[in-house]
């Protein structure tokens, strides 16, 4: 296969146990679940619900219920953020947002007349929590802030800025994207009322997988409408909860394996891969610097990123990096925006893109030796 270093794009290899269960379950059970008394129907529920309360005990959480399924975390946040903001709220978010959150917040903007404050951050992608408050104002709805960005990987002040939040009452969306499974969540003590995740990055699950966790009392309007397995004769979306924001057939074969990419996660313990991941990323940055002419953005700080590096080599395109990398030495990285313009016009990388490694539980310091061989022999 190669080297793999995209992790942050989407987390290989898988656990077997991940493409077992899935598997397993399309050739035992095959059931719907919500949609049948029969017992594989019934077996079908019961992993569901498994899956539930595996994500509560991973974030820290306490009600199953309000555990929502989504194809990914870009589903996730447009949930949130178009089921609660309405004409005329105002929301703060960060200036490096990914494009699921910044997209959805203009268009928001556009089509229903929201107004957004983007809170400045330095060149590292540190946030100032104060700066945030500072924004607040009478029709501020919601703050919504990436845990980590994925193109500096800087880990942003969440929980003293979900303190003041709570303190002014105003709901604290978090997208998890970057840091569910790999860095510790805790959805109480870090005061977040709504966490975006995505299932096939950190948390170790299939594509077409992801979750909504809310911590809030207020209403999220539905944004799809349809069959929920239970009171079908009621012509409007219930208003009870996991059913008001799950609309539809559930992707049952993704959640079993989502549940065993999260079992492998806790057996493992997060903060074992948070430290794995972090040696990896002090031993790239020390090996990255012996390279005549990159540059390296971000804080190059592993206390203080989750495992991203965004880099590039002088007078070489990040395209042509990331191709040869692959076709001459089989080592995938990305390359481009990253699907964050905001964040590379800060590092002033907007024009031209950055290369991107990803690290992950998996990776080893060899991969990391292979790269830096790589790229040196790319640069002569």
């Amino acid at each position: 296969m190669g080297i793999y270093l995209d992790n942050a794009a989407t987390s290989y290899p898988k656990p077997q146990k991940v493409i077992e269960s899935m598997t397993n379950f399309m050739m035992d059970i095959g059931a719907t679940s919500g949609r049948g008394a029969y017992e594989t129907a019934i077996q079908s529920d019961m992993l569901v619900y498994q899956v539930r309360k595996g994500i509560t005990d991973l974030f820290h959480f306490n009600d199953v219920k309000k555990v929502i399924f989504t194809l990914n975390a870009t589903e996730s946040l447009n949930v949130a953020l178009k089921g609660i903001l309405n004409k005329g709220d105002h929301v703060i978010t960060s200036s490096i947002e990914h494009n699921a959150v910044w997209r959805c917040l203009k268009t928001l903007e556009r089509d229903i007349g929201i107004t957004i404050s983007v809170v400045s951050c330095s060149k590292e992608g540190f946030t100032n929590p104060f700066e945030v408050e500072n924004a607040i104002c009478e029709d501020t709805a919601l703050v919504v802030f990436n845990h980590a960005s994925n193109v500096l990987g800087t880990l942003q002040p969440i929980k003293e800025i979900g303190e003041i939040c709570r303190k002014y009452e105003i709901p604290f969306l978090v997208d998890a994207a970057q840091t569910a499974g790999v860095y510790p969540i805790d959805v109480i003590d870090n005061n977040i009322n709504l966490l975006a995740f995505t299932g096939h990055k950190g948390l170790l699950g299939p594509m077409g997988t992801g979750g909504l966790v809310i911590n809030w009392k207020g209403d999220i309007k539905p944004i799809k409408s349809g069959g929920t397995g239970g009171d079908s004769t009621y012509e409007y979306q219930p208003d009870y909860y996991p059913n008001r924001l799950e609309s539809g057939t559930l992707n049952v074969p993704g959640i079993v394996g989502l549940g065993e990419g999260i079992k492998y996660i806790q057996k493992v313990g997060v903060n074992k891969i948070y430290h794995k991941e972090k040696e990896l990323l002090e031993y790239a940055f020390n090996q990255l610097h012996e390279i005549e002419g990159i540059t390296v953005y971000g804080p190059q700080d592993s206390e203080k990123i989750i495992g991203v590096i965004s880099f590039n080599l002088k007078d070489k395109s990040c395209d042509e990096v990331a191709y040869k990398l692959g076709r001459q030495f089989g080592i995938m990285i990305r390359a481009g925006l990253h699907c964050a313009p905001t964040a590379h016009e800060i590092i002033g990388t907007k024009t031209t893109g950055t290369c991107r490694i990803g690290i992950g539980y998996f990776n080893e310091k060899k991969d990391i030796d292979f790269l830096i061989e790589a790229l040196q022999k790319i640069n002569k």
